[in-house]
């Protein structure tokens, strides 16, 4: 007797956000291996099994997709961080020893930094795209200067510049490191990240307390 348990159907929104997904991720392979520019629309299709008019039921164009890349990517990492920060009770250790768990993982992700390069690139390239990429680079930037303020606050110390300045200098730090450290392994770029935070930190005057 055969008991195998029937699948359950999707819904239409399931179904969409499954073949979404598929797209974005077949996309991300295709321009890690040949490139944003060596990559067709129906390139991506075909290899994620869609025709070229499931593609553009979801997006507009090839460079809709680069972009929620770079979104879904910032989106978690902004996610995690926070989820750290927003832990109650947390001891200043305890908060270090999970940004240290976080950091160890940072850009070992091999297609990311392949993909990061991509996106300067076609940024560079497409001012269209360029306005978009920023607004996207601006908006995580701001969610990572709400983290920053946080630790500081955290640990009872005030940030030695705009949260946002200390966040946008810590993307810069973690996309060169990315970029030089392509390939090496261990990758060096998460425990860098932790040295200058805690030199930071160790610089910046306590808080006032507002009675």
């Amino acid at each position: 007797m055969n008991e195998s348990t029937p699948r359950k159907r999707l819904s239409r929104e399931e179904s969409q956000a499954q073949t979404r997904a598929r797209l974005i991720d077949t996309a991300q392979q295709l321009f890690v291996t040949n490139g944003y520019g060596g990559t067709s629309i129906r390139d991506i299709a075909d290899r994620a099994g869609y025709s070229q008019g499931a593609f553009y039921s979801n997006f507009a164009s090839k460079e809709e997709v680069l972009l929620e890349l770079l979104r879904g990517h910032m989106e978690a990492e902004g996610a995690q961080l926070s989820k750290i920060l927003d832990s109650e009770g947390h001891a200043p250790e305890q908060i270090f020893e999970e940004l240290q768990t976080w950091a160890a993982t940072l850009n070992h992700d091999a297609d990311w930094c392949m993909m990061s390069i991509e996106l300067q690139l076609h940024a560079n390239r497409s001012p269209t795209f360029a306005t978009k990429y920023q607004a996207v680079w601006d908006a995580h930037r701001g969610r990572l200067g709400g983290v920053v303020g946080k630790l500081f606050a955290a640990l009872g110390r005030t940030p030695p510049a705009d949260p946002e300045e200390l966040a946008a200098a810590f993307m810069a730090l973690t996309h060169g490191l990315a970029l030089q450290s392509m390939g090496a392994r261990p990758d060096p770029s998460g425990r860098l990240i932790l040295v200058f935070l805690r030199g930071l930190i160790a610089s910046a005057g306590l808080a006032s307390v507002t009675r």
